[in-house]
């Protein structure tokens, strides 16, 4: 049986650092303090130039909740779109009305715009009224996967959920968990047959090569925020790696 890694990743380095530890798929995504949001063209003609692995787009105009109005659902197929042109692999993105169920109608939409590039539902299925009635409608309206920590804050959390989910979706829709993702949880999903990817930052620090910082002038409530980059920890990717073989 083959598994899967992906990355999300939110900086240029990262990415490149991501391919070459052996991430099998990267999630590009801007933002990281919201969760993800929409990256730059630039951030993804440049990877698709010098990476082999699939890249898919983060589709998310901004951050917070996922009930968005006729004029960021634009946006967002707009984005789609360009970003397909571009060459993203596949997209990531899900959108709710308000109170709490898929917005097929929406979803739709924003699908017909990826024109056949496979489309995961995010974490707004995390949030959403009834997991079990979502997961059917996902499915009904062609999306590939659902990226979950099963309803809870992490993976170690709802981990029940989602081998629930996993049985539940059979061949149908991937469940791919994420959020706290951590090497042990493969360990147990490998036992069911439908578990095939894993959702895991495998995240660090970088320091800046920066050396000089005005003491008069902050961007964020923590200094240090200035000081660091999110990069890939290579011995995670390689822990994730090993626990597929094991």
């Amino acid at each position: 049986m083959e598994y899967l890694l992906e990355a999300p990743v939110f900086t240029i380095q990262a990415a490149l650092d991501a391919a070459r530890f052996g991430v099998h798929r990267l999630e590009l995504c801007a933002n990281f303090p919201e969760g993800g949001e929409t990256p730059s063209a630039g951030m993804l003609q440049t990877l698709k130039s010098e990476l082999d692995i699939p890249v898919f787009v983060m589709i998310r105009p901004r951050g917070g909740d996922f009930c968005y109005s006729p004029k960021e659902l634009l946006v967002m197929k707009k984005d789609i779109e360009l970003l397909g042109e571009m060459g993203a692999d596949g997209f990531v993105f899900g959108v709710l009305d308000s109170k709490g169920n898929i917005h097929s109608e929406a979803c739709e939409s924003l699908l017909r715009a990826a024109s056949g590039k496979p489309c995961t539902f995010h974490r707004a299925f995390d949030v959403c009224k009834d997991p079990e009635a979502s997961l059917e409608e996902i499915i009904r309206l062609g999306f590939k996967r659902i990226l979950t920590s099963g309803a809870k804050n992490s993976v170690s959390e709802g981990i029940s959920l989602i081998e629930k989910l996993i049985q539940k979706a059979g061949d149908r829709i991937i469940i791919m968990p994420g959020g706290g993702s951590k090497p042990e949880h493969v360990h147990r999903l490998k036992k069911m047959e439908g578990f095939r990817e894993i959702h895991a930052s495998c995240k660090t620090t970088v320091r800046s090569i920066n050396q000089y910082f005005n003491p008069e002038v902050k961007f964020s409530a923590d200094p240090e925020d200035f000081k660091f980059h999110l990069g890939i920890d290579h011995s995670i990717v390689e822990k994730f790696l090993e626990a597929f073989e094991e």
